[in-house]
């Protein structure tokens, strides 16, 4: 057998080559491919880097003052060093729909009514680095595409002087780091463009974006001489999908010369507009996101980072000192921009994800009662999001009454990115990319779209 299809191994790399490249070419930046009508038009996540307890924020459990101090039991939680840890926090009922938010945030307890709580999360390991991952790209491993390049390789963008895709970051250290946005196998043109928010200076954020030497009817005419040589080039070459994305980034760049300035430039914002999201590297972020969605920017990553921290939810100890900073920061923020895309009518079509890699632990991780800790937890943690047609001050799921596991309708990161792309027009089964011989796609081989958080 092996001797008989010898030959017919070469042939399976050929056609996963012309494979690759005719893909890549139906999906260009030229149209979208919607399998469905869309609910949203763009995505804006706001990630909070080293997971935020889902215990003290939109999961409230009263019952853990029972039993404050008792060590839970069961392999899963062998590393546990004390006992369960009540919240010290009161959840309020808001809106007028009721929905239980910690009094931590209480911006986003005003605008309840809009949010839509997903309360049974669960991942499939407590680790930053394989959970960041999987929330970011649907696999425990580097180097698939992030569910951004996911969602420009299907849809393209709606503006073609601006990246489709971008990430927004007050650090470059961030654990992992570009794994989190990367086209993975996807075509290059698909990677997301890494802005660095800690200056909000037009040339600290778009360093380079003009060319001190060159008018734009030079660099015009240099590109143009340029794809004449490319065009040249390609045609002795034949199909090659890597040469045509350097290319269309080229090509973006030279734009990007007039539309980027005006898109970054948040101090065009008014001050009234600027006071409500705050003074913050991450509020400066959110604000700058509203900003690039309502130019037609495709997916937009923000992430929390603050100081020399790149996960500061990671409260190890001292966690409600810190839960508290964090808090009145990303509340006030993320409120603010979903009230902002709102007044502009843009909530309507823009979908906003509020949340971390995993959750943290119902209890203590150290016997420490002055400044206890959580440590990591990924089979029960929380999920908000807001806009495209979700259901409004509604809570989907639960975990058990000590916030350890998600026992009603549990809701695993396939089923997550599922009904995101669901809500872009996509489905996830069909979202399809063929790379070393077979047909790879964000969910893998699960995930299932919840139509109940939609109206």
């Amino acid at each position: 057998m092996l001797s008989r299809s010898a030959m017919g191994f070469g042939t399976l790399g050929m056609a996963n080559i012309l494979g690759r490249g005719n893909v890549a070419a139906e999906n260009s930046l030229a149209g979208p491919k919607r399998d469905f009508f869309p609910r949203a038009k763009r995505v804006i996540f706001l990630f909070l880097n080293g997971a935020p307890s889902h215990i003290d924020t939109f999961d409230p459990k009263p019952n853990l003052v029972k039993h404050e101090g008792v060590k839970p039991e069961g392999k899963l939680f062998k590393s546990a060093k004390a006992g369960f840890l009540p919240s010290p926090l009161r959840f309020d009922n808001c809106g007028k729909s009721g929905l239980q938010i910690s009094e931590s945030l209480p911006s986003l307890g005003k605008i309840a009514d809009d949010l839509c709580v997903i309360r049974s999360m669960h991942c499939d390991v407590p680790n930053h680095e394989p959970a960041l991952l999987q929330m970011h790209t649907g696999v425990l491993q580097p180097t698939r595409p992030s569910i951004g390049a996911w969602a420009l390789y299907g849809l393209g963008s709606e503006n073609e002087n601006l990246p489709g895709y971008v990430v927004l970051r007050p650090s470059p250290k961030i654990v992992v780091g570009p794994a989190l946005w990367s086209a993975g196998f996807l075509p290059a043109k698909f990677q997301a463009s890494s802005v660095i928010t800690r200056d909000m200076s037009l040339d600290k954020l778009l360093a380079n974006i003009k060319s001190p030497g060159s008018a734009k009817s030079e660099q015009r005419q240099q590109l143009d001489l340029l794809a004449k040589m490319n065009d040249a080039h390609k045609k002795r070459r034949g199909e090659d999908t890597v040469l045509e994305s350097h290319i269309s980034t080229m090509e973006t760049a030279y734009r990007m010369q007039i539309e980027a300035t005006d898109a970054f430039d948040i101090s065009k914002e008014s001050s009234k507009t600027r006071e409500s999201y705050g003074t913050t590297e991450f509020a400066n972020s959110c604000l700058l996101a509203r900003r690039l969605a309502e130019r037609g920017v495709r997916f937009t990553t923000v992430y929390y980072t603050k100081g020399s921290s790149n996960q500061p939810w990671d409260t190890h100890e001292n966690h409600y000192a810190s839960h508290a900073k964090l808090c009145a920061e990303a509340d006030k923020a993320a409120a603010a921009l979903i009230n902002d895309l709102k007044s502009r009518g843009l909530l309507e079509d823009t979908l906003v994800v509020f949340g971390g890699e995993f959750g943290r632990t119902p209890y203590a991780q150290k016997h420490d009662k002055k400044k206890p800790g959580r440590d990591h937890h990924h089979t029960a943690f929380s999920m908000m999001l807001a806009g495209a047609g979700l259901k409004g001050g509604f809570a989907y799921g639960e975990s058990d009454e000590f916030g350890m596991n998600a026992i009603v309708n549990p809701v695993h990161v396939h089923d997550l990115h599922a009904t995101i792309l669901y809500l872009l027009g996509m489905d996830h089964e069909k979202l399809t990319y063929r790379y070393g011989g077979r047909d790879f796609r964000l969910t893998d081989v699960s995930g299932r779209v919840i139509h109940d958080l939609m109206t």
